[in-house]
């Protein structure tokens, strides 16, 4: 009885663990009118007290002295910043709450092949982690599943929602690999001898690359007709040989990415490095290759005994410079909050302001294939904007004041928020 009491307390603990309790946004009722602050359109400059009108979740007019509709509501924002919301690429956001509690982890699936695999059947749209992210200007997060080898397909996620259904922005909208190792492990719990580790690698290469010539041959059949038995795992690779998704092979090291350049030779797939921890080395070669880079080690320490103490802080900098598409990425769940943050750190080491704003929204929503709704604010895309009193790169300076999705106002407070709030009562109650 008492292991039972303990089991069923830590049913409801991990339950508790993943419910919030804020309300989602409702849809936009009437016209709003964000009056007199400073617009970062990204793709059309910045606009010094400008406005921005939205209606039905659609930005109308972004400009000065704009005509109003009947009935339209003025939100002063005079002496604040407004900003597309920001995207977070590279995540388990919403499909990992509590790392030590096992039901809360679903973050891969068995087997080193598994492309059917979906993430937003996973996502948990009331984890308790979704609105502390929120309230960093975070509005969409692109969930990825994990595993070795052939892992599954990500989905944009809507950070607002009653559900994973209403969560959906876009899903799938890419296939995920993890390319093999490359170089030696010499941690102390690493057994293997350096030969045994270099075979290892290469018979993963080999079944990476017999995985990807089957599912050729299970395409071409299909197509032709002589296969007419369905096996859903090859069916989801399908998908990227007619075009329809790109591929993101998660590499850091520049001997893993340029053997992904070789690689996608004999396919040609649409293809986006994730991770790219030493992308600045091949910098040249993937701007020429047209091959964007979503930088996933923006605090990153050097790799290398001979690297520069900043090569990670400088790297999207060397990127923009040879002009590279990229997107700055903080992977993992609880921490993504840090998204803005990183790429303020990249603008101290070099990166232009206006260029680091484009890497955490209009970057990541072209290397979605979403830029023609999310990114940047412009007539005729999705009212999905943040407003902070002060810079929303900045960890000390910013200050989100509001944030819509689709034209709906979204509740900022958070676990963590209300918390404080508390025990401020406390402090004052003293």
């Amino acid at each position: 009885m008492k292991l039972k009491s303990f089991l069923f307390s830590l049913g409801l603990v991990a339950f508790a663990s993943q419910a919030h309790n804020v309300v989602p946004g409702a849809p936009q009722a009437g016209p709003i009118l964000l009056q007199g602050g400073t617009v970062h359109t990204v793709t059309q400059g910045r606009l010094e007290n400008a406005d921005l009108l939205f209606v039905d979740g659609k930005i109308v007019a972004v400009g000065q002295n704009l005509e109003l509709p009947a009935g339209t509501t003025v939100i002063d924002v005079s002496g604040q910043q407004v900003y597309p919301g920001l995207i977070a690429l590279d995540t388990t956001l919403g499909i990992i709450e509590i790392p030590a509690i096992r039901a809360t982890v679903d973050t891969n699936e068995v087997g080193n092949f598994t492309p059917e695999v979906m993430a937003h059947h996973a996502f948990n749209s009331d984890s308790e982690i979704i609105p502390t992210i929120r309230y960093n200007g975070v509005t969409h997060a692109q969930v990825v599943p994990q595993g070795p080898l052939v892992r599954g397909q990500s989905s944009l996620m809507k950070l607002d929602s009653w559900n994973w259904r209403d969560a959906i922005e876009v899903s799938p909208n890419g296939m995920h690999v993890t390319w093999p190792r490359v170089g030696l492990n010499n941690s102390p719990w690493e057994r293997r001898s350096p030969e045994q580790q270099r075979q290892a690698q290469q018979e993963q290469r080999e079944q990476l690359k017999t995985l990807f010539e089957t599912a050729k041959v299970y395409h071409q059949a299909r197509e032709s007709g002589a296969q007419q038995r369905v096996d859903q795992r090859w069916e989801a690779m399908r998908s990227l040989f007619k075009g329809e998704q790109k591929l993101f092979v998660h590499a850091d090291d520049r001997r893993q990415i340029e053997q992904v350049l070789a690689f996608n030779e004999a396919y040609g797939f649409e293809l986006v490095i994730v991770g790219g921890r030493d992308s600045w080395m091949i910098a040249d070669q993937l701007a020429a290759a047209d091959i964007p880079v979503i930088f996933g080690a923006a605090y990153g320490l050097p790799a290398r005994v001979d690297e520069a103490y900043d090569t990670a802080f400088s790297t999207p900098k060397v990127l923009a410079a040879a002009g590279v598409d990229f997107a700055i990425a903080y992977p993992g769940f609880w921490d993504v909050r840090n998204l803005a943050f990183a790429a303020g750190n990249a603008v101290a080491y070099g990166l232009d302001y206006d260029q680091a704003v484009a890497a955490v929204t209009y970057g990541p929503a072209k290397i979605l294939g979403v830029e023609d709704r999310l990114g940047s604010l412009e007539a005729g895309k999705q009212a999905t904007l943040i407003v902070s009193k002060g810079d929303v790169l900045d960890h000390l300076g910013q200050d989100i004041q509001y944030m819509f999705i689709d034209g709906r106002l979204v509740d900022l407070s958070n676990r963590h928020w209300q918390l404080y709030q508390k025990y401020q009562e406390r402090i004052n109650a003293e």
